[in-house]
């Protein structure tokens, strides 16, 4: 489990500003539900989604995230780990593959989190973002996500990773813009 509580250079909650937040969230209780809800809810609320709003700089750790306020799907779920751990929570990554216009090939993955609930196991959340056509929830043990799958081809990756998949990684890392991003989605097939 030590692997779902560390820090990393993404998952970076040894960072102050990171480590005062996840204070912050968990004040006035010790109920690791409660924290969880409120973490989820801060970033799915409070970052913008890079894409949606059309935001630079690309992000990638968590306190760039935080600092910039402003993240892919992947890099929000970056921020949502390290305040999950940085409350002693542990926190996973986890993939979805979608296709980007939500119809037809190409595909592309879609990042969210995975996090241990003391009554209800691994329970998957998706920090993105809500718009008017997506309603991501906190609501265990129902999954509220994102995107449903609905295309061949489309699916869930039933893995949950301690650390960023590499090809995320080099996408956020790699490119500045918003519309560099977008052109060089990462993929990865079943």
């Amino acid at each position: 489990m030590n692997e779902y509580l560390r820090p990393t250079d993404i998952i970076d909650y040894d960072h102050l500003e990171v480590q005062r937040l996840a204070s912050t969230l968990a004040e006035g209780t010790s109920d690791q539900t409660i924290i969880a809800k409120r973490c989820f809810e801060w970033v799915r609320d409070k970052i913008k989604h890079s894409g949606d709003f059309k935001m630079n700089p690309t992000t990638c750790a968590a306190s760039e995230v935080l600092h910039h306020k402003t993240g892919w799907c992947f890099a929000k779920s970056h921020l949502l780990a390290a305040l999950l751990r940085a409350n002693r929570i542990p926190a996973g990554l986890c993939y979805q593959r979608l296709t980007r216009n939500g119809k037809t090939p190409p595909f592309t993955l879609h990042g969210l989190n995975t996090v241990l609930l003391p009554k209800f196991g691994w329970y998957r959340i998706d920090p993105r973002g809500n718009r008017s056509s997506i309603d991501a929830q906190f609501d265990p043990p129902h999954e509220k996500l994102a995107w449903p799958i609905a295309i061949e081809g489309e699916g869930n990756f039933q893995e949950i990773w301690a650390d960023p998949l590499p090809e995320v990684v080099a996408v956020l890392r790699g490119y500045d813009t918003w519309e560099e991003v977008r052109a060089h989605l990462p993929d990865r097939p079943f």
